[in-house]
């Protein structure tokens, strides 16, 4: 999945769930690479972190190879709950990133391990509380407004993360990619002279809604083949 995301981005991940009709599920805005050019496509690994790494240590024994450890700690800003030690012990377990709705630590060790992390930022301080762990702890996590599974999968880079529902995965990549190659083709006719406003055929546009109002810019570009907005 790595390799299919690697010559793609959110963003057209994002104009692909829309194309398609695919809910749009993004990580709150924020929540960014520890190491800028990081990038992270896989299968969700959800966790809801209690206040201790052993919630961590069991999630990892129903890795698979390529997953990524989602981990749900309530945007709190308080707190940091992964550090070096439970990144190194995702790597051993073969877990290709981590996502955190939090804050993490151990910069430096982070950047030295390697391994994709994504969140808020950082925050010296760890965990001082212990709260019950629920039943769902290793089926489900919340992270924003959104609940994520292992039917979901997870893609993320410098613009942000998305969650995909994992079934839908291969139609939304074919479709992003489709998009891909139609914003390149664009933006080399742009370079050339050729403005977008002409590609799109603009004052069209423009004419046919004076005459229709409920014209949108969107179902014009449908109508002549091009890709801004999805």
């Amino acid at each position: 999945m790595l390799k299919r995301f690697a010559e793609l981005s959110t963003p057209l991940v994002a104009d692909a769930c829309v194309r398609l009709g695919v809910e749009l599920r993004a990580a709150p805005a924020g929540v960014r690479p520890v190491v800028a050019g990081s990038r992270i496509a896989g299968r969700v690994l959800p966790v809801r972190h209690y206040g201790s790494v052993d919630v961590f240590l069991e999630a990892y024994g129903a890795a698979e190879p390529g997953d990524v450890l989602v981990i749900d700690n309530g945007g709190r800003a308080d707190e940091a709950c992964v550090g070096d030690l439970a990144v190194l012990e995702a790597q051993a377990a073969g877990v290709a990133g981590l996502v955190v709705w939090g804050l993490h630590r151990d910069t430096p060790e982070l950047v030295e391990i390697g391994v994709p992390v994504f969140s808020y930022g950082s925050l010296p301080l760890g965990p001082l509380r212990l709260d019950p762990q629920e039943p769902e702890a290793l089926v489900t996590a919340t992270f924003g407004p959104h609940l994520v599974s292992a039917a979901d999968a997870v893609f993320g880079d410098a613009d942000g993360v998305l969650f995909v529902p994992a079934a839908r995965v291969d139609e939304v990549l074919e479709t992003a990619a489709g998009i891909a190659r139609t914003e390149r083709a664009q933006a080399e006719r742009i370079r050339s002279g050729d403005t977008l406003r002409r590609q799109t055929a603009f004052d069209d546009y423009l004419e046919r809604r004076a005459a229709d109002p409920a014209y949108s810019f969107r179902q014009h570009l449908r109508r002549v083949g091009g890709a801004i907005e999805e």
